[in-house]
């Protein structure tokens, strides 16, 4: 089980020097492929996504949270 990160430059930097991909987004399209990548990678068991990243994509979020087993995704 992976991690995968989603979030802002700093974010992203700081996941990675913590040992975690991470991708940089910047706004709701980009997020959004993002997410959906993530979401599905078989290895992918816990998606870190920041806040900002996550209201931009809500629906998709509750989506993933609400009607599949996984990934866990935590909003910091």
């Amino acid at each position: 089980m992976k991690f995968y990160g989603i979030g802002d430059e700093e974010t992203a930097r700081g996941l990675r020097l913590a040992g975690v991909e991470a991708g940089v987004v910047r706004d709701a399209r980009g997020t959004a492929e993002a997410l959906r990548l993530a979401a599905g990678r078989k290895d992918c068991g816990v998606i870190i996504i920041t806040a900002a990243a996550a209201a931009l994509v809500r629906a998709q979020v509750d989506e993933i949270k609400l009607e599949r087993a996984g990934p866990l995704i935590v909003e910091i």
